[in-house]
């Protein structure tokens, strides 16, 4: 039932122990900040803690004209053009540097997020890998070590190794095999190591791991993380919600550009 103004009223419903307490029907997304761009999760609430997640599926339905900017070396790769691994390596460190700058401002440390995004928008800019070198080995010591981080994230939407590959998870998530903190831990290890191959001269393999994963546009790496979520956040406490998704940080321009492709193809 809905009251006047389009407000969601709370309906009764049995919890994990059996009691019948109050449920809300609740929207997560699309428009939040520093959110995956697009998802929408449909979600039902039993006071703080989430008994049921749906996606929302409409964003995905209607293409749109969009070329998902993260996997722009890799589609380019694929369609016969030469393109240096150093350049790959450069657009990957940055687009997990987003993320980590996501998943920072989610947990309540804004000063690291900032300096993440710095990080990401020099190597943009084409930085060489010695202006950025001990910048983001201080970002990754803090973020790294910290306790506090650690504490708030640890046992979070747990992604073993062998929940990745039966749900078709690559990339940082599958190696992480583990919660929120091994995720970010993986990241910051990821991004070291591309940030020693900014200068590459090698050509891009497209099976070469994009940011999410193995790119292949048939089934982008995004779409397995997205289907992770239900999942993940059943049972959730809703603060802790918001620190899975970031841990994933699915993009759904890469759904977007799979959905306007099959289009054309139809």
């Amino acid at each position: 039932m809905e009251m006047p103004g389009g407000l969601p009223m709370a309906e009764l419903g049995e919890d994990r122990d059996g009691l019948m307490l109050d449920r809300l029907h609740v929207p997560l997304g699309p428009f939040l900040s520093d959110w995956p761009a697009g998802l929408t999760l449909r979600l039902v609430l039993q006071g703080d803690v989430i008994q049921a997640a749906d996606l929302d599926e409409v964003p995905f339905s209607v293409p749109r004209p969009v070329e998902p900017f993260w996997v722009q070396p890799w589609l380019r790769a694929a369609a016969g053009e030469v393109v240096g691994s150093g350049e790959a390596a450069r657009r990957r460190a940055a687009a997990r540097l987003d993320s980590l700058g996501r998943l920072l401002v989610v947990a309540g440390w804004p000063t690291e997020a900032t300096k993440a995004r710095r990080l990401r928008d020099d190597l943009l800019e084409d930085a060489p890998a010695a202006a950025l070198v001990s910048r983001l080995e201080r970002l990754a010591r803090r973020v790294g070590r910290s306790r506090t981080l650690f504490w708030l994230t640890r046992g979070l939407g747990v992604v073993t190794a062998q929940d990745a590959q039966a749900s078709g998870v690559s990339g940082p998530a599958a190696r992480a095999d583990g919660d929120v903190a091994a995720r970010y831990r993986q990241w910051l290890t990821d991004i070291r190591r591309d940030v020693a191959r900014l200068e590459g001269l090698s050509s891009l393999d497209p099976a070469e791991e994009s940011p999410r994963g193995r790119w292949d546009a048939r089934q982008p790496p995004s779409a397995a993380l997205v289907a992770l979520l239900p999942r993940l956040l059943d049972g959730a406490e809703l603060a802790a919600a918001r620190l899975i998704v970031a841990s994933l940080d699915p993009d759904l321009d890469e759904l977007a550009a799979h959905s306007l492709e099959g289009a054309a193809r139809g």
